[in-house]
């Protein structure tokens, strides 16, 4: 389970939580331009945009979980089991395998616009990595700099591109069914709620918050795109790249998953690995970890994007405690 977002404020940030039971190993890697994708379909990528993002690097190839490239374009796969289906090879399509989907589009589209273009020929295959590294049931969330979004589906009635109006994607069930839901809980607001059961009669509060009452805070996915469509709408704009991050970081927080509360099998319990974002506009890329909050950052703009070398940063997992007597 995941969720991904896109926070604006001045600049756009882009990034997710990954929520799983078992770390694959990921790190921050960094693509330069001149790396060769090699594609099992279609032809090799020589020359391309600059990636940076999340990702299990295996025989030299950067499986990419999410990411941005250095035109301010970001991507994030999400866990989506059950709805997505992926087809066989169509002569008559762009043939690419969901393991190929993050750097086939932020190699080559600079915003939104261009991934719809580069989106309508696309046929999702179903090719694994390898025998040991199968394909998972994903859907994507894309988003620029300029604000915008969509999310792309993959199901047995074919591809599907949405817009996104809300930003905020997690999993189950289809998109359009997670926005025909928000209706249910339209009557959500930061400020204390209006009277309306019994006008005549004054009723007293007995807490604060009592207008977010009704919001879901369970762990399942529907309670996480709810809780974070609100907590995204009315998040803050900071005066500060540091005051935008950490709005951003408390936006993807407010619906991580702790060990303990997510049982997925017999004592074994989904939780949130990592959270990201990227600025979308500097190109620094923020994380965060399940055992350390300390928020850390790799720079796009800082490292050498004309070489043919992938450049991982391994995750910083240790908590920094600030001592201060």
């Amino acid at each position: 389970m995941c969720t991904s977002i896109l926070y604006t404020a001045g600049d756009c940030y882009f990034g997710r939580n990954l929520d799983l039971e078992v770390s694959f190993g990921q790190e921050v890697v960094i693509t330069p331009r001149d790396y060769r994708f090699n594609f099992r379909q279609m032809p090799a990528l020589d020359h391309h945009y600059a990636i940076i993002g999340m990702a299990l690097v295996q025989d030299n190839y950067p499986l990419y979980f999410d990411g941005a490239n250095e035109e301010g374009l970001g991507m994030a796969g999400l866990n989506f089991a059950g709805p997505a289906h992926y087809f066989p090879v169509d002569d008559h399509k762009d043939n690419v395998s969901p393991f190929e989907f993050i750097p086939y589009i932020l190699g080559q589209c600079k915003n939104v616009v261009e991934a719809k273009q580069l989106l309508k020929k696309l046929n999702l295959v179903k090719i694994n990595f390898s025998d040991h590294l199968q394909l998972s049931p994903l859907h994507w969330l894309i988003a620029d700099r300029s604000g915008k979004s969509i999310v792309v589906e993959s199901t047995v009635s074919g591809l599907h591109v949405y817009d996104n109006s809300v930003n905020v994607l997690t999993n189950n069930p289809e998109f359009p069914g997670q926005l025909t839901n928000l209706a249910n809980y339209q009557s959500i607001s930061p400020e204390q709620p209006t009277n309306g059961l019994a006008p005549n009669i004054k009723i007293g509060f007995y807490s604060r918050g009592l207008g977010s009452r009704m919001l879901p805070g369970g762990m399942d996915s529907q309670s996480r795109f709810v809780k974070e469509v609100f907590t995204l709408q009315h998040a803050p704009a900071g005066a500060s790249e540091v005051e935008n991050v950490t709005n951003y970081f408390h936006c993807l927080h407010a619906v991580e998953q702790q060990k303990g509360l997510d049982e997925v099998a017999p004592n074994t319990f989904e939780h949130t690995i990592y959270s990201d974002g990227i600025n979308l506009s500097t190109g620094t890329f923020y994380y965060t970890t399940y055992a350390n909050h300390q928020i850390n950052a790799v720079s796009l703009q800082h490292a050498d994007l004309n070489n043919n070398t992938l450049a991982p940063f391994p995750l910083r997992e240790q908590q920094s405690i600030n001592m201060q007597n």
